[in-house]
């Protein structure tokens, strides 16, 4: 099973490459896309509604500011949306917070901290997930804990 990470914009890369770094650690294959929900609309959709027949099991979405992402790729899956909200609005990035942990009933969004530990997370809440019908996922979700939540 992947685990798709998608980002509103090219600038979002240098964070949320702490996710892939991260899934890279528990022998987690995933891909990077980024994919506006405001600027392109109709490519987040094509990309999210293509997702679990391409074999993604988790769909990490990154956004800033109004952040609407997260809670966009929420909408066309069935999939667990883990958010990772990022700082480029309001200071700390709070307005993204708010912006994807506040999803109407029937939309879930698992949402992380902000930044960089929100994409080091989702990839371990994502490992944790996949862990669950893994056992070799599972075994290095142990070895992580009995390592001091560290890579």
């Amino acid at each position: 099973m992947k685990v798709l990470i998608i980002m509103g914009s090219e600038s979002d890369k240098p964070v949320m490459q702490e996710s892939q770094s991260y899934l890279q650690f528990f022998g987690i294959e995933s891909e990077m896309m980024v994919a506006s929900a405001h600027r392109n609309p109709d490519k987040v959709r094509e990309i999210v509604i293509n997702a679990q027949p391409q074999g993604y099991g988790v769909i990490i979405a990154a956004a800033g500011m109004a952040a609407a992402l997260p809670g966009v790729v929420s909408a066309y899956t069935s999939l667990p949306v883990l958010g990772v909200p990022l700082d480029g609005g309001l200071p700390g990035g709070v307005d993204a917070l708010y912006s994807i942990v506040q999803m109407p009933a029937g939309l879930p969004v698992g949402t992380l901290a902000v930044g960089k530990a929100g994409a080091r997370n989702a990839a371990v809440l994502a490992a944790r997930i996949i862990a669950l019908s893994d056992k070799k996922i599972a075994e290095r979700v142990e070895a992580f804990k009995q390592n001091g939540y560290r890579i």
